[in-house]
């Protein structure tokens, strides 16, 4: 059942008495093995005290997932600090109503046989960047995967090429980094003490940009086809509320930069997964090549859901409690911060069997669970570019195994690392490629290092 309100006495999870400055320490530094730790000790829900999110309550027990996601915006809120970021247009800003009806509008660009109409640009993304890729030798693919993602998005976004474009393809980057790692710091780091502060930086790259939407906006207005066009500006610029009002210009501006920032990163790192899991384990690598080759593609599907799940990029989603709710067997008052640890959610044996195995045959025949594979978040609240990014996926990992053959190695598994709000493989998501034309020189470089098990 969902979250419910109650006048009951408050009941929390156990959790670790320690300085909350030091729970923050570890929480915020190596939070994978913290959050890990502590579900050993105190089971899948447990209390924290930190300085940025206040009294908080972690969870990854699927049954106290589906109850949060389940609940009533108006007892349990979004939290997080992103519509900082974003700006007040953005959906991580909206609640309630108006975040209803703006989910509304936003789903048409990304659902259906429209996106569709998006492939041949990542496909075409893919070829322009492995062009460049040196064969035969070492490279690390975070960077070309994020080249990818954001030049795709940016056609798919605003439907044009020039000097616009190539300035935000420079500028993005540099503010999306930044602000990313500001988001996960306490609120003082998001104040702006000068131009060359990082929040002033931040601040004059957004300045920027919505210079550039704005001309944009201007020269869409002007197209005599407008009304024709279906770039995603376009298309939020047509749009119109029920009352056939229009979302104003400076909320389609922080709309487009939560849809840039916040789906080609995530994306460009599940790729980068994608490169380190499948270079481990050989024989999925062939299957998934023969699979590709027979035009098929539910192994893929599979694949991308199993990276996803045991390598989550989002680790976690927040929720406020406006009012004292029960959740499970807690009561939980109003103020407090409750986090849904993603990876300790699908790391559940009773969701996920053998769930250290990295096995995308478990989903055969069936789609993950709403509740325990959350790597979108869940309820109202869900990433409402999910489809769209795992299009994304899909055609840039096919066209990928398409074209090149990637060698397998024994190396030891890439450890984690934050890049602010998304996690990527320490190394990059190394790769040694050839051309598919040339299979029979590629060669695995077990080599150079001994055997590792990888999960």
């Amino acid at each position: 059942m969902a979250a419910v309100e109650t006048t009951d006495s408050v009941r929390l999870p156990p959790g670790p008495t320690i300085p909350k400055l030091l729970q923050e320490l570890g929480f915020v530094t190596v939070r994978g093995r913290v959050v890990a730790a502590l579900e050993q000790r105190y089971g899948p829900a447990f209390a924290l005290r930190l300085p940025i999110f206040g009294d908080t309550i972690v969870i990854g027990d699927p049954a106290l997932v589906r109850d949060l996601f389940t609940s009533r915006e108006d007892l349990i809120v979004s939290g997080g600090m992103l519509g900082d970021v974003f700006g007040p247009g953005s959906t991580f800003s909206l609640h309630g109503e108006e975040h209803r009806l703006r989910r509304k509008l936003l789903v048409p660009p990304f659902h259906g046989k429209r996106m569709q109409g998006y492939e041949h640009f990542f496909e075409e993304e893919v070829r322009r960047e492995v062009a460049t890729w040196p064969k035969g030798r070492e490279i690390a693919t975070l960077q070309p995967m994020i080249r990818i993602t954001l030049n795709a998005m940016l056609r798919i976004v605003f439907g044009a090429e020039g000097r616009a474009l190539e300035e935000l393809r420079v500028l993005l980057p540099r503010g999306i980094a930044l602000g990313s790692r500001l988001a996960v710091l306490p609120p003082i780091a998001r104040r702006d003490f000068g131009p060359w502060s990082p929040w002033g930086r931040v601040q004059r790259i957004r300045r920027r940009y919505d210079m550039i939407v704005g001309s944009l906006i201007d020269t869409a207005l002007a197209d005599p086809a407008f009304h024709e066009r279906r770039d995603v500006l376009s298309l939020l610029v047509q749009a119109r509320y029920d009352d056939g009002t229009q979302i104003c210009r400076q909320h389609i501006a922080d709309e487009l930069l939560t849809l840039l920032a916040a789906g080609h990163e995530t994306t460009a790192a599940t790729l980068a997964w994608a490169v380190e899991r499948l270079r481990r384990h050989p024989d999925l690598l062939e299957r998934l090549t023969d699979e590709i080759d027979a035009a098929g593609s539910s192994l893929l599907q599979a694949t991308i859901w199993e990276i996803q799940r045991t390598r989550p990029v989002i680790d976690v989603t927040l929720r406020l409690t406006q009012k004292r709710v029960r959740l499970g067997e807690w009561v939980i008052p109003p103020g407090r911060t409750i986090i849904v640890a993603i990876a300790m959610a699908h790391a559940s044996e009773a969701a996920f069997p053998n769930a250290s195995t990295f096995d995308p045959d478990r989903y055969h025949g069936a789609s993950p669970g709403s509740y325990t594979w959350i790597a979108y978040g869940g309820g109202i609240r869900r990433c409402i570019g999910a489809a769209f990014a795992n299009m994304a996926m899909i055609v840039v990992l096919r066209t990928l195994l398409s074209d090149l053959t990637f060698t397998t190695t024994k190396k030891r598994d890439e450890s984690a690392r934050s890049r602010g709000v998304a996690i990527a493989p320490r190394r990059g998501g190394r790769a040694v490629v050839y051309p598919q034309a040339n299979r029979l020189h590629a060669h695995s470089d077990a080599s150079v290092a001994s055997p590792q098990p990888t999960s």
